[in-house]
This record gives C-alpha cells, sequence and structure tokens, in this order.
C-alpha cells in the first residue's frame, strides 16, 4: 500500500472506536437529520437490487439499504476495525470487504445496479480511481450516488465570527488551491480532500457517466427545531449530491 493511503488508514483506524459508537447510536446529527432522507430518496425503490456501498464504514447505510428490501448490498471499507464492526451485524443480505475502493479487482464487471458513495470521495486521495471503478462493476443503466462535502465548504470549512462568537458568514478562500485539508475530528487529526466542483464533474464524465442532478441539501426550520445543531444548513450548502447513470451499452473509460 502507497505510504500516503497507509497514512490515510492509520488515521481512520485511530478514529473508529469513537465512529463505530456514534453510528451504534444512530449516526452523527447531519446523517440522522438530514442526509438519510436525501440519500434514500436519490436511491429511490431499491426493492431487490444488488448495491455497492464504496467507502462503507461500519455499514450503517447499508443496513439502511437491505432494510428498505435491497437483494444484497455490498460494503466495501480499507479500515478494518469498521469492516469487523460491519460484520457483527451484517444479515444474510449483506457484505463487508476490506479493500481499497479506488481498486476493487475482487468485484466483478457490471455486477451492480446501484452504487452509493456516502461523504467518501473528500476521504479518498484519488476519487477519479473510484469513479472508474464503480462505473466498471455497474449494469449498463445503473446509478451512482454520491454525498460529498460541499466545495464550497472544504475550501476552508471555517466560519467568520464576531467578538462574542456568533456566525457573521462562511469564508470563502483558497477554493481554487486544492489539495489536502487537515482537521480534528473526535480528537483524531483527519485528512481530507478539497477539489473544485469543476474536478469533480469532470472526473464523472470522464469516467463515462450521464451527470442526471445534483443535489444541494437543506432543512426546513422544523427540523432545525427537532435538530438545532442543523442551523447552518438554513444558510449554506454544506454538501453536495451527485446522481449519475452509466449509459446503455457503455465500455469504461479506462
Amino acid at each position: 500500500m502507497p505510504k500516503e493511503q497507509q497514512g490515510l488508514r492509520e488515521e481512520w483506524i485511530k478514529l473508529a472506536p469513537h465512529w463505530i459508537a456514534e453510528a451504534r447510536q444512530g449516526g452523527d446529527v447531519p446523517r440522522r437529520g438530514m442526509l438519510d432522507a436525501y440519500m434514500l430518496a436519490a436511491c429511490g425503490d431499491v426493492q431487490g437490487m444488488s448495491i455497492l456501498d464504496s467507502g462503507c464504514g461500519e455499514g450503517r447505510f447499508c443496513r439502511m439499504l437491505a432494510e428498505r428490501g435491497a437483494g444484497f448490498v455490498v460494503g466495501v471499507d480499507t479500515c478494518e476495525p469498521m469492516i469487523e464492526a460491519a460484520r457483527e451485524l451484517q444479515s444474510s443480505k449483506e457484505e463487508y470487504i476490506l479493500g481499497d475502493v479506488e481498486h476493487m479487482p475482487f468485484l466483478q464487471d457490471e455486477s451492480f445496479d446501484l452504487g452509493v458513495s456516502y461523504l467518501n470521495h473528500c476521504d479518498l486521495a484519488d476519487f477519479e480511481a473510484n469513479v472508474h471503478e464503480v462505473f466498471r462493476v455497474l449494469k449498463d443503466g445503473g446509478r451512482f450516488i454520491i454525498v460529498n462535502i460541499h466545495p464550497m465548504r472544504s475550501a476552508t470549512g471555517l466560519w467568520q465570527r464576531q467578538p462574542d462568537g456568533a456566525k457573521v458568514h462562511v469564508i470563502l478562500d483558497d477554493y481554487f488551491a486544492e489539495g489536502e485539508r487537515h482537521f480534528k475530528m473526535k480528537c483524531v487529526e483527519i485528512t481530507n480532500f478539497h477539489r473544485t466542483l469543476a474536478t469533480y464533474v469532470r472526473g464523472f464524465l470522464k469516467a463515462g457517466f450521464i451527470l442526471e442532478d445534483i443535489i444541494e441539501p437543506t432543512v426546513s426550520a422544523e427540523m432545525v427545531e427537532r435538530y438545532p445543531e442543523l442551523d447552518d444548513e438554513l444558510r449554506v450548502p454544506n454538501f453536495i449530491i451527485y446522481i449519475l447513470k452509466k449509459p446503455q451499452g457503455a465500455l469504461a473509460s479506462l
């Protein structure tokens, strides 16, 4: 494994116990209070489908898809503690594989109806490698649903604040300086990757996908009453969802 990938993997191994504990309690608030609903709506009726979750973590979203009638869900992640935790709760309709989502030779061509990536592309040094691999393993007409950190927010991720701490506006700076960003999550230093909107869209199109829709999730005032932590979502687009489709008769652009 390349040194860079090994470093990223070690960060997630350190974070895994905290992440797993939170997932067992229902998941973090942005997922539970907003993104889950958007992702499930984008996936649509999954009854009987074969689904790939690339970057599945401890399997929370895989389990949700299985509970909604998916025929079979395969989760792939490079973090061994996450895969072990996923296997603890897996049903007969799920399989979890320890592997690199940027290189999945263990999956057959054209074997899935649907692919999902739930806040994983921001963690990948080479997101295009994953996009090509998902394109390869999808059946013709299959879709790839990706939710990611919004490029506007991954540039700096900071708020301009008043002296009393009140948020004034999001700082948008260094947007075109793509590359690593570092922050602390649950006291663990994590590396993310910032890329522009154009870089992501060009990567999807280069692989051969059709871009069917782009969604910028937000919340209702009623949902903010239930989850006050989501008040930012009424002001700025923290996340973005891409809905991609593999055209009929397509050949992977390898």
